[in-house]
């Protein structure tokens, strides 16, 4: 039997996906179908309040697509065309989860590789040997699992016009000053920071969470009065749960809150 691409892990309300291919940890048909199969199954998990996307080993986080497995195999899975539009959906589906999903990024983050983290919700990397780009155009296409598009909300147009148009690799530091990129930390150091920063924000109200989310990723490019409602929807959500009662109650009570997603 074919060991799994990807290897799922649940640390009490935190669940880690991890990218079963060291050294290279290239994101090949079968780490995509099997991400695809969690990402969905943690829509509906509320036992899961956050998650880390991850890889195995210490030395890339991903090279991105399996060139060699898509030039012999793409036709098998409906062509190119299906290829990529499975890649664009499982992001989609990453980004707008109502859960927070935090990446790791050390080593090779290329392609694919650096449009997964441009997905979730937070980005870590490490401070030392980081090579983050999308050098598509090196291999005479342009980046297709929308890195164009998130590269350019992210960082500006300036600086994504910069790095894809000249294949740019940077580092961590350089990816933290252009915003790019939340934290840095050694890389020895990373993985544990991202379940550390998962933990605090499972520890967060749940129902909260999920309005924040939908307010700020859902609504970032909608116009002011629309964004202004979808914020309204999510305070009255918060409103008739167990979670505010709780929260001002702690508040008041001077303690932490312990919140049950209700």
């Amino acid at each position: 039997m074919a060991e799994p691409a990807l290897r799922t892990e649940r640390r009490g309300r935190v669940v880690i996906l991890e990218n079963q291919d060291p050294p290279r940890n290239r994101m090949t048909f079968e780490y995509m179908d099997e991400l695809e199969r969690a990402v969905v199954a943690l829509r509906e998990d509320r036992d899961t309040r956050a998650v880390v996307v991850t890889a195995a080993g210490d030395e890339h986080f991903s090279v991105g697509m399996d060139l060699k497995q898509l030039m012999s195999g793409a036709q098998a899975r409906g062509g190119f065309e299906a290829v990529l539009d499975q890649r664009l959906r499982v992001l989609s589906l990453i980004e707008n989860l109502d859960k927070p999903v935090i990446a790791t990024m050390f080593g090779y983050c290329l392609g694919g590789g650096l449009e997964l983290p441009l997905a979730c919700h937070f980005r870590l990397a490490a401070s030392e040997g980081a090579r983050i780009g999308l050098p598509e155009l090196d291999l005479g296409t342009v980046p297709a699992w929308g890195g164009t598009a998130r590269l350019t909300r992210t960082v500006g147009r300036a600086h994504a016009l910069d790095m894809i148009l000249r294949a740019k690799k940077i580092d961590g530091p350089t990816a933290l000053a252009f915003g790019l990129v939340h934290e840095l930390h050694p890389a020895a150091a990373l993985k544990a920071r991202a379940v550390e920063l998962a933990e605090e924000l499972a520890a967060q109200p749940p129902i909260a969470v999920a309005g924040v989310l939908r307010a700020v990723v859902g609504a970032e490019h909608l116009p002011l009065e629309d964004a202004l409602r979808i914020e309204r929807d999510a305070v009255r959500r918060c409103s008739s749960s167990a979670d505010q009662v709780e929260g001002m109650t702690a508040f008041l009570e001077k303690r932490r809150p312990q919140f049950e997603g209700r």
